[in-house]
């Protein structure tokens, strides 16, 4: 475990040292494990890593909270903090996450008076685990191939973190088998269940600006792209232009501070825009760079087609299920392994086409909008990717893993 705590110091006095840059100290606080005032009696500590986890979590928190539950939900990002908050949920308090070190961990189960501790997907944090006092559920567990090799460089410490866990529903049979080889027992082995599945748009009604200004058959979406993906994208639109002269592109970044080395590729590519973080109108924009926070759900619902980003390169790509739930059609780079068995089963059942670069992808849109068929693809995604376990199912075993 020494060379975990020599790592995870690296990390964070990195992490404390930024925050020190723009003189957050609240946020400092926070990832010390400190807080003002929390309130008195039992409260279960649920953790997500950012936005999109939290968001699918949702369905979870409301079943937790319906059951008389109080929870202390921790994000290692601002902007899923905020998220958190403006549900306003009673007994649901939200805050950034500690450091995973001895000292704020500590803190946190003894202020908070924690009784269990719920983590989603991949974020598994050794001290948190080990140091909890009642049960511990890990919902949607994710462990990639790729993970599981910096995994095994710590055998002994990963071996009693999954000693430790009481439940655990892991989000593919691939890495169900993977938190078995590091010893996950039987008895705390549940159900195979994607939380991404359980995604819920906020429930916010589109602008009529916004609908007014793109016709659905006629425009695709670019979600969540890194660097790398926009030349594919701007490429392909080009292309695209050629043949269906009034397609329109939403192109949406994964980090919107992005947007100055974007829009210079636009220009690049001879390209029209319009920015929506300036307001300006995307009437006869050929792209319109939605370079903002949290607005994703008005961008599937516009777009006919979505490609999913970040599945180019290493990343492995982002969720399917979001544009699943609009019925949007689905594109895709090679790269899908964070989300592998969600790939393979639209894969197999028709829900969605695979491309390997700018050539592909514009003869894929093509052939779409052409056709029409994005209407089919889309509803073959939203099939495909149904979960066959219930929520309530699901939440069954959380509970009896709770008051084991």
């Amino acid at each position: 475990m020494l060379l975990y705590h020599i790592l995870l110091r690296v990390l964070a006095a990195k992490e404390l040292a930024a925050r020190a840059a723009k003189a957050d100290w609240s946020g400092i606080k926070a990832r010390l494990g400190r807080v003002d005032a929390a309130p008195e009696g039992a409260t279960i500590w649920l953790h997500a890593a950012s936005n999109g986890e939290i968001a699918s979590a949702k369905p979870v928190i409301r079943h937790l909270l319906d059951q008389g539950h109080r929870l202390l939900v921790t994000l290692n990002t601002d902007t899923g903090v905020a998220l958190a908050k403006s549900w306003a949920l009673p007994n649901l308090f939200a805050q950034l996450a500690p450091l995973d070190l001895p000292g704020p961990t500590r803190r946190i189960y003894r202020d908070w008076g924690i009784t269990a501790h719920i983590t989603l997907e991949s974020d598994l944090w050794p001290h948190r685990i080990l140091a909890c006092p009642g049960p511990v559920i890990v919902l949607g567990g994710r462990l990639t191939e790729r993970s599981a090799k910096g995994w095994r460089r710590f055998p002994k410490l990963v071996g009693r973190v999954m000693k430790k866990i009481t439940f655990l529903s892991a989000q593919d049979t691939g890495s169900m088998r993977r938190f078995e080889e590091f010893g996950l027992s039987d008895a705390a082995k549940g159900p195979v269940f994607d939380l991404k599945a359980l995604y819920e748009p906020p429930d916010a009604p589109m602008n009529a600006t916004l609908k007014s200004a793109f016709d659905r058959d006629t425009t695709w979406l670019a979600a969540s792209t890194h660097e790398g993906d926009e030349d594919i994208v701007l490429e392909a639109h080009k292309r695209l232009l050629n043949v269906h002269p009034t397609a329109r592109l939403i192109l949406a970044p994964r980090h919107p501070r992005r947007a100055d080395v974007i829009i210079n590729l636009i220009r690049q590519h001879g390209l029209s825009f319009a920015q929506r973080s300036k307001g300006e109108n995307p009437e006869t924009a050929q792209v319109y760079l939605a370079d903002t926070m949290g607005d994703m759900h008005l961008w599937y619902a516009l777009a006919g087609i979505t490609l999913v980003a970040g599945s180019f390169s290493d990343r492995g790509g982002h969720t399917p299920y979001e544009p699943a739930h609009f019925r949007s059609a689905i594109l895709h780079g090679t790269d899908t392994a964070n989300f592998e068995a969600a790939y393979e089963k639209l894969a197999r059942l028709n829900g969605a086409i695979c491309v390997d670069d700018a050539a592909s992808l514009a003869d894929a849109l093509e052939s779409l909008m052409t056709s029409k068929t994005h209407t089919r693809l889309g509803a073959a995604a939203h099939d495909a990717l149904l979960q066959d376990v219930k929520i309530d199912t699901l939440m069954q075993h959380v509970i009896a893993a709770l008051n084991a």
